[in-house]
């Protein structure tokens, strides 16, 4: 079997991605990539972060995989169609399997199969890969008996197989397949950029909370975690393989346990591992002890979740947790002499002007380090989509579209959160320039923008 994974992301293709330059290796399918190895399946894996399209067609025309498995989400869907297209007007890979997994199939599934696909994979990946594998090696493996999959039958209607059971111990599974791409182009890209380079690690898998706007389309609402010996063993095994500055924890929320946390910083400290690290976490999770905890084995940055400085907006996203709490958190890393970053969302379903006003007032009182803000939008398979989804202001073509692109009838007109994002920033760029240098010259241009991007919100209300 000649099976080849992917992902179908471009860096090059992407602007805003260029200018932040700040990527990441796929260790999404690096772990099934390794997983599928140790079950006797030799696979490579094609990195498509820094080559191109063409390159990856040329590719595949050249190996022609038996399986090419695509890791799928809602930046690559796109990609990932062109990718289909290609396959299937290729007559030389009329073999190949086309394999989708990913966040962003649970609820195309029907669609991609339409579009070219042979099995979509729902949920959680390595069992699944490797029965399919076995199955299109001619053993004795019925595609019929396959769980978590979707696929067409022989008369073209789409079969949705039962979800298959999530793997209860993932300190089962091998390390991602790092070896498989050229991890040296990430950090050598980092480090010509910033001037220090990241390597990426996940200790968890899923997350019990409710956020309506966020997906859980591959581990549901779950919490699995590898065991704080085991993720220290890969901090220790990445540190002998690799030379890099940091590493970015992918958890949803690092610090959900404070029992795994405690264990964790006692393993640092007995292995006397000295590596920085960046996680992100929940204000209702933090404490004066967690921060200690985090300061003691490593973390200088922990970025908090408020989404809004609405507590009307934080409720209607059933965040449960409160403004004040998350103020007093970023505050507290901050003084405790941790980087303190947060992230927020314009234009959610209800918000009004007081709200943007009140989220100003929370990001100038917590005063992180660093944030980040956008417009919301709805992700299929939320409830935030569910509730929106009777005011969509257009219907957009499945094919040439995704989530990002729609809107939705909102308390004002999609330019308005445009300005206000505009507003937002500058105005917190001209509270933190103040703070510094009240008399810098940058004081006056900072107010013109705020002054123009305000402007801007009260032309959209009319």
């Amino acid at each position: 079997m000649n099976i080849v994974f992917t992902h179908g992301y471009f860096l090059e293709e992407d602007e805003k991605e260029k200018e932040i330059m700040k990527p990441y290796p796929p260790l999404g399918i690096l772990y099934l990539s390794g997983w599928l190895e140790q079950q006797g399946f030799p696979n490579t894996v094609f990195d498509s972060t820094f080559s191109t399209f063409e390159k990856l067609c040329a590719h595949l025309l050249h190996v022609k995989p038996d399986i090419l498995a695509i890791y799928t989400n809602l930046m690559t869907k796109l990609n990932v169609l062109r990718i289909i297209r290609f396959i299937r007007n290729e007559q030389t890979l009329a073999h190949t399997k086309i394999i989708l997994g990913g966040p962003e199939v649970r609820s195309h599934k029907e669609k991609f199969l339409e579009h070219g696909a042979d099995v979509i994979v729902i949920g959680e990946g390595e069992e699944t890969i490797t029965e399919l594998a076995t199955h299109y090696s001619g053993k004795d493996k019925k595609l019929e008996d396959i769980h978590g999959i979707a696929r067409l039958d022989d008369k073209g209607f789409v079969v949705v197989h039962p979800e298959r059971a999530l793997r209860k111990d993932i300190n089962e599974l091998p390390y991602p397949a790092r070896n498989k791409i050229n991890l040296q182009t990430y950090l050598d890209t980092w480090k010509q950029r910033h001037g220090h380079n990241v390597i990426s690690l996940s200790t968890m898998r899923g997350c019990p909370y409710t956020c309506k706007w966020c997906s859980r389309a591959v581990y549901g609402g779950t919490y699995r975690r590898r065991s704080p010996s085991k993720t220290v063993d890969e901090m220790v095994a990445l540190a002998d393989a690799y030379k890099f500055d940091r590493i970015w924890f992918v958890d949803d929320v690092f610090t959900i346990s404070h029992k795994w946390l405690k264990e964790f910083a006692e393993e640092i400290s007995k292995r006397k591992v000295h590596i920085p690290y960046e996680i992100i976490t929940r204000a209702d999770r933090m404490s004066q002890e967690v921060i200690g905890l985090l300061k003691q084995s490593g973390c200088f940055r922990v970025w908090i979740g408020a989404e809004s400085g609405s507590q009307k907006i934080i409720d209607a996203m059933d965040r449960r947790v409160s403004v004040n709490q998350v103020r007093e958190m970023i505050q507290l890393a901050r003084k405790s002499g941790i980087e303190a970053g947060t992230f927020i969302m314009l234009g959610y379903p209800g918000e009004t002007d007081d709200g943007v006003i009140e989220t100003l007032h929370h990001l100038k009182t917590s005063n992180p380090d660093l944030y980040t803000i956008t417009v919301a939008y709805p992700i299929s398979g939320t409830r935030l989509y569910e509730e929106v989804e009777s005011r969509f202001l257009k219907t957009l073509p499945w094919e040439s579209s995704t989530d990002r692109d729609i809107d939705f009838k909102r308390t004002y007109n999609i330019n308005y959160y445009k300005f206000a994002v505009r507003w937002v920033y500058n105005e917190v760029a001209l509270h933190k320039q103040t703070q510094r240098d009240k008399f810098s010259l940058r004081v006056p241009y900072l107010k013109i923008k705020a002054m123009a991007a305000r402007g801007g919100m009260i032309a959209e209300k009319l």
